[in-house]
């Protein structure tokens, strides 16, 4: 066997893992048109095994499309609808005397599945989202002296609306550390619109989820992140990572930079995004592609600048054409 030979066969088949994804994007245009870029994100983050957050105006289509993605994969689903007087209790549980046994009993509360969605996250006070996070970053809870593990796989897909502010609470920067990706969701363009109505025209379904299969097992999820993990990333892309991280540590036009959580972050999130396109290897466009759904929650642009209408992922962007591409 020649050096050429042995290479080939030591690289990562991404053929089973591009097949299914493939299959479970399918099932999800059965019923939504157009958002590439959320259903882009969303599948990275399930490669990640992270969490995601959605941000978008009310009906382009964050809910569904959440939905969607979890009735693809055959895993426990549970949606959680925040409010202002939801109460930690209400997500995670809480321990009930039982008669017949004479003792507590812990019943787990709706936390406890694979796949969570909490709609209009910001909507719950801080004691509420304290509670939350605290599942998302250990992937644990303790009730009572008793500790319960969650099964994995585990995602939190939570949606926030940008615009209405009465009755909301702020996300505090620690706590949306904890999200993987910020989606950012805008409005379709014409062509999209134009199906997206005949689409509801010519549908006679009462459950747009319905015709929706499962596609990916629990099990093909776990393999497909543990596979992910073993992506290749050459030691200058590493080197690219750290210097758009430390770039936004001194960058005059953010008041916070990101973290080293950060950097962890987008080495995870690049080899997702070289899984979904088939690669066994990282490339800068990966890095990327990833960085604005990475960071735009994980820096703070200055009050000066904010005021004058800049935004992160416009900084984000002068920042990564400021940083030399390795070749």
């Amino acid at each position: 066997m020649n050096k050429s030979e042995d290479q080939f066969q030591s690289r990562i088949d991404m053929i089973e893992l591009r097949a299914s994804l493939d299959k479970v994007k399918s099932e999800i245009g059965k019923v939504i048109v157009g958002q590439e870029n959320m259903i882009e994100h969303l599948l990275a983050a399930l490669l990640s095994n992270g969490h995601v957050l959605i941000e978008g105006v009310p009906g382009v289509a964050k809910t569904i499309t959440a939905k969607l993605l979890a009735k693809t994969i055959d895993v426990g689903f549970s949606r959680i609808q925040f409010t202002p007087d939801l109460m930690p209790s209400d997500i995670l549980g809480t321990s009930v005397f039982s008669v017949k046994n004479s003792e507590f009993e812990f019943k787990k509360g709706p936390i406890f599945s694979n796949f969570i969605l909490i709609d209009e996250i910001n909507r719950s006070p801080a004691k509420t989202q304290a509670a939350l996070f605290e599942v998302m970053e250990e992937r644990q809870i303790t009730m009572d002296g008793t500790r319960y593990i969650m099964d994995e796989p585990f995602l939190v897909v939570a949606t926030q609306n940008p615009i209405e502010h009465e009755g909301t609470y702020r996300l505090p920067e620690a706590q949306l550390d904890r999200f993987l990706f910020k989606i950012n969701v805008g409005y379709p363009n014409l062509e999209q619109e134009i199906a997206i109505i005949r689409n509801q025209h010519e549908s006679k379904k009462e459950d747009k989820t319905e015709g929706v299969n499962h596609v990916i097992t629990a099990e093909q999820l776990k393999s497909y992140q543990h596979l992910v993990k073993e992506i290749i990333v050459e030691t200058q892309l590493m080197e690219y990572i750290a210097k758009i991280i430390i770039n936004t540590r001194e960058n005059q036009f953010l008041y916070l930079g990101a973290s080293p959580r950060a950097s962890l972050a987008l080495l995870t999130a690049s080899k997702a995004f070289a899984a979904l396109r088939g690669r066994d290897f990282v490339t800068p466009e990966d890095i990327k592609e990833a960085s604005y759904a990475v960071l735009r929650h994980r820096v703070i642009v200055s009050p000066e600048r904010e005021m004058e209408g800049l935004t992160a992922d416009e900084i984000i962007r002068q920042i990564l054409e400021g940083i030399e591409i390795p070749r």
